[in-house]
């Protein structure tokens, strides 16, 4: 099954956190950034229900106001959705109503509390799920960190039997912030600082950026660039050894994707002296 769609004059352009950015290029006639989940769909042979489930979606919440991330753990590629409402508890966007649009295909044991003060939550996507193999029993949900200097987030897994603390989120500014990027990274117990040129994290091919937001997690640390260019996103996919499908996919459709600006991050720690990257993504809305 093949799908492409084509940007239309209402299109806004978003990054992988709802924030609206400037096209990088003229825009029309060109690809939305929903043609690389579809292709990645397609290269993975994924049910053909998980169509049907960014439709039933779009329906729900309305267009472009879903973040999708293509995650890569060693050979499985697999899918994360993002549901943005800022306003909190005065949100529209909530896990009660993105879960009652997907109820046509997805059951759902898992559930947030609509009185707390959650801004966005994300829910893991497969075959099983849409297929009726497995129920959606976990939710992340994300809530602020109100008295950090910089943007943050904290994320819970939210399961039937309770909450669990996941990861923490600072962004950064990626021009006026480069020292302290530096210094958050170096400041580890995930790394040794002493023994890592952390050009091997800040990837200086990548680091020309909108934003930079590093996170810590239970296992590792992880580092996302936002807002790269299609020249990025090629380096940072042939650089991480992408399947080769989904790279050229994008080299290919390089000029009908220079409009946009891009997501990237991956999750990494030192064992036995070396630097280990063992999950990565890409990201984009519908």
């Amino acid at each position: 099954m093949e799908r492409r769609e084509i940007m239309t004059a209402g299109d806004p352009f978003f990054n992988y956190c709802l924030w609206q950015y400037d096209p990088a290029a003229p825009w029309e006639g060109k690809m939305r950034s929903a043609n690389l989940l579809f292709h990645s769909f397609e290269h993975a042979g994924a049910d053909g229900r998980m169509f049907d489930l960014v439709d039933l979606v779009r329906q729900g919440i309305g267009p472009s106001m879903s973040v999708w991330g293509v995650k890569r753990a060693g050979e499985r590629i697999g899918w994360e959705y993002y549901f943005y409402d800022y306003r909190r508890r005065e949100r529209q966007r909530s896990a009660t109503r993105v879960l009652r649009a997907m109820a046509p295909l997805v059951r759902s044991t898992a559930a947030l509390n609509e009185d707390q003060h959650y801004f966005m939550f994300s829910l893991d996507i497969d075959d099983a799920l849409v297929s009726g193999g497995r129920d959606l029993d976990e939710i992340h949900m994300y809530i602020g960190n109100p008295g950090s200097a910089v943007s943050s987030g904290i994320c819970y897994s939210v399961t039937p039997s309770g909450s669990r603390l996941e990861n923490f989120y600072f962004f950064f500014d990626a021009a006026r912030h480069r020292q302290d990027i530096l210094a958050k990274i170096a400041c580890s117990a995930q790394i040794d600082s002493t023994a890592l040129d952390l050009d091997a994290i800040y990837r200086p091919e990548l680091r020309d950026c909108r934003t930079v937001c590093l996170a810590n997690k239970q296992r590792s640390d992880c580092i996302y660039f936002s807002g790269i260019t299609v020249d990025q996103l090629i380096f940072f996919m042939n650089w991480l050894e992408y399947p080769r499908g989904l790279r050229s996919f994008v080299e290919e459709n390089r000029a009908q994707l220079d409009h946009l600006l891009y997501d990237v991050g991956f999750d990494y720690r030192m064992e036995g002296g070396l630097l280990r990257i063992e999950k990565s993504g890409y990201y984009g809305i519908f």
